[in-house]
């Protein structure tokens, strides 16, 4: 992922997102912080615009709060957007070798969210179930991916098209260096 420099995902936009949709759940600093198994402090770092969150961080905060990850992560909303190579909006995982960049969130009325991702070998990033009835589409662009729910898995190469349930456990795991794919993530 060297040649890779994502753009830093503003802490302001998690901030306000987290405000917002731990208000619209009704649900107190504390109970989000337990239900999402994350220390209470590290949530009033994150809403108060600091820190530094993982990928698995704000996607325990989006299941928690039963909302998709793009919730947490969209930028500010403007007439016409353009998403240059490289210049979306980043996560990093915990673990090596796993960005996510988030292209599209899917607009009111729509349950759907578009990701660019960026996966190197030597590392299984495991997925746990999203909110129910989620569904994923992928689309290999570089490399050799293997994907999909536990005991499921594929090996896709360039071209190469999957969609699964999302709602149970699934991986990806990269199986050549520079893999990359384009994930859509539909909510129902």
């Amino acid at each position: 992922m060297s040649e890779f420099t994502p753009a830093r995902l503003p802490l302001e936009w998690i901030a306000a997102a987290l405000k917002r949709e731990r208000g619209r759940a009704g649900l107190s600093l504390s109970e989000l912080a337990r239900r999402a198994g994350v220390a209470k402090s590290t949530l009033s770092q994150l809403e108060a615009a600091s820190g530094n969150p993982s990928l698995e961080t704000v996607w325990a905060l989006a299941v928690a709060l039963g909302v998709p990850l793009s919730a947490l992560v969209e930028p500010p909303v403007r007439p016409v957007r353009v998403v240059r190579a490289g210049q979306g909006p980043a996560v990093r995982s915990e673990g090596p070798g796993h960005l996510a960049s988030l292209l599209s969130a899917c607009p009111p009325g729509a349950r759907r969210d578009l990701y660019f991702v960026w996966l190197e070998p030597g590392a299984v990033r495991e997925s746990e179930s999203h909110i129910p009835g989620t569904e994923e589409h992928l689309v290999v662009t570089e490399g050799t991916v293997k994907a999909g729910p536990r005991g499921e898995a594929v090996e896709l190469g360039p071209g190469d098209y999957m969609s699964y349930r999302a709602d149970v456990p699934h991986a990806y795991e990269a199986l050549a260096a520079g893999t990359k794919f384009v994930l859509l993530v539909q909510h129902r």
